[in-house]
């Protein structure tokens, strides 16, 4: 039911707010949401918003835009549920985009670029205890152990982008089939919004049919961010993994380092860390002219983000049926088991290619224990380790 007695700008506004305090992953995003949209401002009881964290964690996309999207939906419908898109990426999507052009800025003032050489292992470190995080919370039994390792062993060896989600679906299928809960699925009257259905469908098939007819940079950039879009279930951590392999790998579209750079600065910023795709996609155009790297970044951040805003249009309507349906919640459990060894493969391969040398090690671990007892925010971790890159 939309709440017509909230201004829009006074919501928005606290959007806003929601965007320039929510650093770190979706756990810290969402203790920031409780704050401001349960406590502070009731658009929304507490245990509604465990359920839209439930419904977030299920759908593939950025589960913490793809909830406070829903907020927005909840108080103004659709529309509402755009700006609040909007205002909630945008500051981060711009600031990632100018940071595409900090290594060129470092170049032409003649300043060496080894001044982030520890971002890299900094990075690395935040990528780690992604995985720790996940893991304690999934991996708990036999089966999740499993396909744990079978994520994680699976796409060390096999990078392929099709692999990524191959093992996914094979983590939610393992955990219906072996589970002993009875009436998993059952029918339920649904009357969903097909045409955002059609609409999300649309651009995934016809940005593949296009780029193949077209084979461009900038039409690669979009198929592969939306890919990316919609074959990710969670945080900004689990889609490390898809990226890397394909921008750093396969297509060689920047350095490992200037790949660890971003991801390592992006941590320092508030907002959805999905605006990561702003600098990735404007690396990876770099080459072309401003314009283009600036279109680039727009095109990335644009993919990235709209199959879970499309999803979230299509499914957000008939929640409250679908959330009965016991099923869905139990093959969650085995894709985020695989989800974790993805990422913890991630991290192993990241710091393979950053290198073993004692000072990266040391990095990894002090981030690690820096964020684990939540002394430090992790801007001041990520400034700390470009001050030191410029006193070493």
């Amino acid at each position: 039911m939309e709440n017509t007695k909230v201004k829009w700008t006074t919501f928005l506004k606290d959007v806003l707010i929601c965007s320039l305090g929510a650093y770190g992953g979706p756990e810290a995003h969402y203790g920031v949401f409780i704050d401001q949209m349960v406590i502070k401002k009731k658009y929304l009881t507490e245990d509604e918003m465990i359920e839209l964290i439930a419904l977030t964690g299920i759908l593939p996309g950025p589960s913490s835009t793809q909830t406070i999207v829903s907020i927005g939906h909840k108080v103004g419908g659709p529309l509402l549920a755009f700006l609040t898109m909007i205002v909630w990426a945008l500051p981060v999507l711009s600031i990632m985009t100018l940071l595409s052009f900090l290594y060129a800025f470092l170049a032409n003032r003649n300043i060496s670029s080894d001044i982030l050489r520890f971002i890299g292992p900094m990075a690395v470190g935040f990528i780690f205890l992604a995985a720790y995080r996940i893991s304690r919370k999934v991996v708990n039994n036999f089966l999740t152990i499993g396909l744990f390792l079978v994520g994680a062993i699976t796409t060390y060896f096999f990078r392929q982008p099709w692999v990524f989600p191959l093992v996914l679906l094979f983590g939610g299928f393992m955990s219906v089939i072996t589970s002993k809960e009875e009436k998993l699925w059952y029918h339920v009257t649904l009357n969903p919004p097909w045409k955002y259905l059609m609409w999300f469908l649309f651009f995934a098939i016809f940005s593949l049919i296009l780029y193949t007819i077209f084979p461009t940079r900038l039409l690669h950039l979009f198929e592969s961010f939306y890919r990316y879009g919609y074959l990710v279930i969670g945080g900004g951590q689990v889609v490390i993994p898809y990226m890397y392999s394909d921008l750093v790998t396969i297509n060689q579209f920047m350095t490992h380092q200037e790949f660890l750079t971003g991801f390592g600065l992006v941590q320092g910023l508030p907002g959805p860390m999905f605006s990561f795709s702003a600098y990735a996609g404007g690396m990876a155009a770099r080459d072309l002219g401003t314009f283009s790297q600036i279109l680039g970044a727009l095109l990335s951040g644009v993919g990235i983000f709209l199959p879970g805003l499309l999803l979230i249009f299509f499914v957000y309507p008939i929640w409250e049926n679908l959330k009965t349906i016991k099923g869905i919640k139990v093959s969650l459990k085995g894709i985020t088991a695989v989800a974790a060894g993805l990422i913890a493969t991630a991290g192993v391969i990241l710091l393979q290619n950053t290198g073993f040398e004692l000072l990266n090690i040391v990095i990894i671990a002090i981030t690690i224990i820096l964020l684990l007892t939540k002394k430090i925010p992790a801007p001041l971790i990520v400034l700390s380790m470009i001050l030191l890159g410029v006193l070493i």
